[in-house]
Protein backbone atom coordinates (compact mmCIF):
# COMPACT_ATOMS: atom_id res chain seq x y z
CA UNK A 1 0.00 0.00 0.00
CA UNK A 2 2.76 2.43 0.92
CA UNK A 3 4.38 2.36 -2.53
CA UNK A 4 1.09 3.59 -4.10
CA UNK A 5 0.69 6.66 -1.88
CA UNK A 6 1.90 9.09 -4.55
CA UNK A 7 -0.41 7.85 -7.34
CA UNK A 8 -3.09 10.39 -6.46
CA UNK A 9 -0.60 13.27 -6.63
CA UNK A 10 -0.54 15.57 -9.63
CA UNK A 11 2.59 15.29 -11.78
CA UNK A 12 3.99 18.73 -12.65
CA UNK A 13 7.19 17.94 -14.56
CA UNK A 14 9.07 14.83 -15.68
CA UNK A 15 12.49 13.97 -17.10
CA UNK A 16 13.58 10.54 -18.31
CA UNK A 17 17.16 9.27 -18.55
CA UNK A 18 17.77 6.04 -20.43
CA UNK A 19 20.86 4.21 -19.27
CA UNK A 20 21.27 0.78 -20.84
CA UNK A 21 18.87 -1.67 -19.18
CA UNK A 22 17.82 0.96 -16.69
CA UNK A 23 15.66 4.05 -17.01
CA UNK A 24 15.61 6.82 -14.44
CA UNK A 25 12.59 9.08 -13.99
CA UNK A 26 12.75 12.45 -12.25
CA UNK A 27 9.20 13.53 -11.51
CA UNK A 28 8.04 16.69 -9.76
CA UNK A 29 4.70 16.20 -8.04
CA UNK A 30 2.37 18.39 -6.03
CA UNK A 31 0.83 17.58 -2.70
CA UNK A 32 -2.80 18.38 -1.95
CA UNK A 33 -1.65 21.59 -0.28
CA UNK A 34 0.29 22.65 -3.42
CA UNK A 35 3.71 21.87 -2.05
CA UNK A 36 6.21 20.14 -4.34
CA UNK A 37 8.52 17.15 -4.07
CA UNK A 38 10.71 15.09 -6.37
CA UNK A 39 10.51 11.37 -6.93
CA UNK A 40 13.48 9.60 -8.48
CA UNK A 41 12.58 6.20 -9.87
CA UNK A 42 14.97 3.59 -11.21
CA UNK A 43 13.20 1.13 -13.51
CA UNK A 44 15.07 -1.99 -14.58
CA UNK A 45 13.69 -4.45 -17.11
CA UNK A 46 13.91 -8.09 -16.01
CA UNK A 47 13.03 -11.23 -17.89
CA UNK A 48 11.08 -14.00 -16.16
CA UNK A 49 8.99 -16.99 -17.29
CA UNK A 50 5.98 -14.75 -18.05
CA UNK A 51 7.98 -12.33 -20.24
CA UNK A 52 9.36 -9.01 -19.09
CA UNK A 53 8.70 -7.28 -15.80
CA UNK A 54 9.99 -4.01 -14.45
CA UNK A 55 11.70 -3.78 -11.10
CA UNK A 56 11.31 -0.28 -9.67
CA UNK A 57 13.00 1.55 -6.84
CA UNK A 58 11.82 4.97 -5.78
CA UNK A 59 13.27 7.81 -3.70
CA UNK A 60 11.13 10.67 -2.43
CA UNK A 61 13.00 13.95 -2.07
CA UNK A 62 11.36 16.86 -0.27
CA UNK A 63 12.18 20.54 -0.86
CA UNK A 64 13.91 20.98 2.49
CA UNK A 65 16.44 18.34 1.43
CA UNK A 66 17.07 19.48 -2.17
CA UNK A 67 20.29 21.41 -1.46
CA UNK A 68 21.74 18.76 0.88
CA UNK A 69 20.99 16.02 -1.65
CA UNK A 70 22.42 17.99 -4.58
CA UNK A 71 25.58 18.88 -2.64
CA UNK A 72 26.16 15.26 -1.58
CA UNK A 73 25.50 13.96 -5.10
CA UNK A 74 27.84 16.51 -6.67
CA UNK A 75 30.58 15.84 -4.10
CA UNK A 76 30.30 12.09 -4.64
CA UNK A 77 30.43 12.34 -8.42
CA UNK A 78 33.33 14.79 -8.30
CA UNK A 79 35.23 12.45 -5.96
CA UNK A 80 34.94 9.62 -8.49
CA UNK A 81 35.85 11.86 -11.43
CA UNK A 82 38.74 13.73 -9.79
CA UNK A 83 40.17 11.32 -7.20
CA UNK A 84 39.30 7.77 -8.20
CA UNK A 85 39.20 7.94 -12.02
CA UNK A 86 40.91 11.15 -13.20
CA UNK A 87 42.08 9.44 -16.41
CA UNK A 88 38.53 8.79 -17.65
CA UNK A 89 36.94 11.27 -20.05
CA UNK A 90 33.35 11.09 -18.79
CA UNK A 91 32.16 13.19 -21.75
CA UNK A 92 32.87 10.14 -23.95
CA UNK A 93 29.84 8.44 -22.40
CA UNK A 94 27.59 11.27 -23.59
CA UNK A 95 28.99 11.05 -27.11
CA UNK A 96 28.36 7.27 -27.21
CA UNK A 97 24.69 7.87 -26.36
CA UNK A 98 24.34 9.92 -29.55
CA UNK A 99 25.26 6.97 -31.78
CA UNK A 100 22.81 4.26 -32.77
CA UNK A 101 23.89 0.71 -32.20
CA UNK A 102 21.91 -2.13 -33.77
CA UNK A 103 24.10 -4.86 -32.29
CA UNK A 104 26.16 -5.31 -35.48
CA UNK A 105 29.46 -3.77 -34.45
CA UNK A 106 30.34 -0.76 -32.38
CA UNK A 107 28.15 2.33 -32.31
CA UNK A 108 30.92 4.37 -33.94
CA UNK A 109 31.37 1.83 -36.75
CA UNK A 110 27.63 1.85 -37.44
CA UNK A 111 27.60 5.64 -37.61
CA UNK A 112 30.45 5.71 -40.15
CA UNK A 113 29.16 3.07 -42.59
CA UNK A 114 28.45 4.20 -46.14
CA UNK A 115 24.83 4.29 -47.25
Amino acid sequence: MEEHKDHDRKEIYSERVRAGKRTYFFDIKATRSNDYYLTITESKRRYNDDGYTYEKHKIFLYKEDFNKFLNALSASINHVKEELMPEVDFDDFDREDNFSNDGNGSALENELKWE
